[in-house]
């Protein structure tokens, strides 16, 4: 005679978070939005005016887009060339680890996000774009994003936040350095003598 296991009742599904479940109501709001805007702009004006509209705003994003990609790999080179000169600047000791401009590897990400923003077909991702190229309104936006993201204690690995944390990480304004101390004037502790094994 056999005893069979009592079989574990079946786990519930995983459960959608709000995120998946808002997203993409959100994204068809917008489009919809986006839509009736520029039909609006249509009957007011005409269509060669809305066309006009959208082609100079890929233009002017893929342009942001392209100088903000170059200002990044300018500060990505550089960083690499300062890293392997111990005289430079930002590799002093005493210095507070600012490279000689004092902007590396900061500044792209609104900018390029304001480009991609213009690039996109509609007039509220083109206001969008022009919130995030415009000083004063990129500056607030890179400060709320920075408390919000820095606000949350634990991030998920492969996460945004984990993400953002690993940048800060690595920032050269010197808030938060990861490495090893290793000291050379101290000298080495003395290896541990075991007695030999008597079988």
């Amino acid at each position: 005679m056999t005893f069979g296991a009592t079989p574990s009742p079946s786990p519930r599904p995983p459960q959608r978070s709000r995120a998946r479940r808002f997203v993409p109501l959100g994204i068809a709001a917008w489009m919809v939005l986006e839509i009736w805007l520029l039909t609006v702009v249509a009957g007011a004006t005409n269509g060669l005016t809305v066309l006009l509209l959208l082609v100079a705003g890929v233009i002017v994003g893929g342009y942001v887009t392209k100088r903000a990609g170059r200002r990044a790999w300018r500060n990505l080179t550089e960083s690499f060339q300062t890293a392997g000169d111990p005289a430079a600047p930002g590799n002093s000791p005493s210095g507070n680890g600012r490279s000689g401009n004092g902007t590396s590897g900061s500044g792209n990400t609104l900018p390029m996000a304001g480009g991609l923003l213009l690039m996109l077909p509609g007039l509220v991702s083109d206001a969008l774009g022009l919130l995030c190229l415009f000083p004063p309104t990129a500056k607030l936006m890179q400060r709320r994003a920075e408390k919000l993201l820095s606000r949350r204690a634990g991030y998920a690995p492969g996460s945004f936040g984990d993400a953002f944390q690993q940048a800060r990480m690595h920032r050269p304004d010197g808030k938060v350095v990861q490495g090893e101390v290793i000291r050379d004037d101290e000298p080495p502790s003395p290896r541990r003598q075991d007695p030999p094994l008597t079988g």
